[in-house]
Formats: structure tokens, C-alpha cells, sequence
């Protein structure tokens, strides 16, 4: 039912844990960015941003033609509505997922992100840089850990799409220079989402998919060294 464009960064790992823990029909399409996988014109017509994660809906609800989509926020979205799972249905409930949904997109996601690149990818050591984002992910994670003070998961009582938004990105801790004992409210969190065995059964596959070894120089210079020509000449 669900094709599943992926690759096993914590964008991808978001689709696969949502599709684990509902059980639909999915069939994964490894697309490995360090190879350059994502510039293949199929891919492209389904998500031209040249990014995973990508679905293809083969049977969405209004019976008609397959629906692709790409942006990962997008996709839980799009499959949370679909089967009605994983996001509250009342009116404050669905606002308090998507607003934390969102959160994740624009600050938890990105931030970690830059954090990654300067302090474990890129070939200069820009202190500046690192302690930017070093701070800026701890930063989140207060906001997190406060948030989860007050509430079992990010949306209010229930477990939703939001954390499974935030969840992987998380997963790095220790990459992103952080210490979950600094931060009790998320480390309980973190840990109730690791124990699920959907969640586990999503990481299990990743790991077969791309086994955990360091990235090569090569894999380094197509994922850091795309620009606007890049988008250009596919």
C-alpha cells in the first residue's frame, strides 16, 4: 500500500517507526544518499527536494491515483490522518501534536542537524560553530525536558506523531554533546519510546538496510557538497 522512499537518517527512521507502530502494508525502497541515490529522475519526480524520506500512497482514501509526497512532517502527517492513528482527534489535542510536530521540524531537526555537521563531518573545527549548535541542541532539549515535566509525551498524555518526530533525533545524544542525565523528564521519555517494539523492529530494519560504519570521504562530498547547480544539472 505504502511505498517508502528511505534512507536510515532519523528523517527516514520517523516514516518507518510511524508505519511499524500502525501496521500498514509497506514495502521500503533503500535510496542511499551517499551514493547519490536521491538524484535518480524516479526519485526526483516524487520528492524534488533530492531528500528522504518519500512516500508513494498506491491507495489513498479517495480512491484515485497514487499520491506521492515527500518532507517527512508532511508524511506523518498525510499518514496519521489516513489511518486515523497517532494523532489525537479532538480539537486542542490535534493542535498540541501538530504544534510540537512542527517544533521538531523547524528547530529540534535542523539545529541537531548543524550540530552534526560541525562537530563530527565538517574538515575545519569552527569552535564557534560547534559550541553554536552544541548549545542551541541543549537549549531544545530543556524545552523538551520542561515540556515532559508536565505531560507523559509531547502532545498531552497520549503518544503521537510528535514524538515520533522528535524521537530520532534524539537517538544521537551523545554525537550532539549531550548528557540525558542533565535532562531526567526526557531521558524517561527516551527511554519509554526505545523500550516499544515498534520502534525497535524500525531501527532493526535500518540496520540491515546500512549497517553503522563511518562515512567515507566520498559519501561526505556528495552529501556536503550540493549547491544550487546541483538541483540545476538533475
Amino acid at each position: 500500500m505504502i511505498d517508502l522512499y528511505y534512507w536510515t537518517t532519523p528523517n527516514g527512521h520517523k516514516v518507518s517507526i510511524f508505519l511499524e507502530e500502525t501496521g500498514l502494508d509497506y514495502t521500503i525502497h533503500p535510496v542511499n544518499i551517499g551514493k547519490g541515490e536521491q538524484f535518480d529522475p524516479a526519485f526526483l519526480k516524487i520528492a524534488p527536494n533530492n531528500r528522504i524520506p518519500a512516500i508513494v500512497d498506491q491507495d489513498p482514501a479517495d480512491g484515485g491515483a497514487a499520491i506521492p509526497l515527500f518532507e517527512s512532517g508532511a508524511i506523518l502527517l498525510y499518514l496519521a490522518d489516513k489511518t486515523g492513528k497517532l494523532i489525537p482527534q479532538s480539537l486542542r489535542g490535534r493542535n498540541a501534536a501538530l504544534q510540537w510536530l512542527f517544533w521538531q521540524m523547524g528547530g529540534l531537526g535542523p539545529m541537531a542537524g548543524q550540530n552534526h555537521h560541525f562537530s563530527q563531518y565538517a574538515p575545519e573545527k569552527i569552535p564557534y560553530a560547534i559550541d553554536r549548535y552544541v548549545n542551541e541542541t541543549a537549549r531544545l532539549y530543556a524545552v523538551m525536558d520542561k515540556r515532559l515535566g508536565e505531560a507523559a509525551y509531547l502532545a498531552g498524555d497520549d503518544y503521537s506523531i510528535a514524538d515520533i518526530a522528535a524521537y530520532p533525533w534524539v537517538v544521537p545524544y551523545e554525537r550532539q554533546g549531550q548528557d540525558l542525565a542533565d535532562f531526567p523528564n526526557l531521558q524517561r521519555w527516551f527511554d519509554a519510546i526505545a523500550a516499544r517494539p515498534a520502534v525497535q523492529r524500525a531501527y532493526a530494519k535500518a540496520e540491515e538496510i546500512n549497517p553503522s560504519k563511518p562515512m567515507s570521504d566520498d559519501e561526505k562530498k556528495v552529501l556536503f557538497g550540493q549547491d544550487a547547480e546541483t538541483v540545476r544539472k538533475h
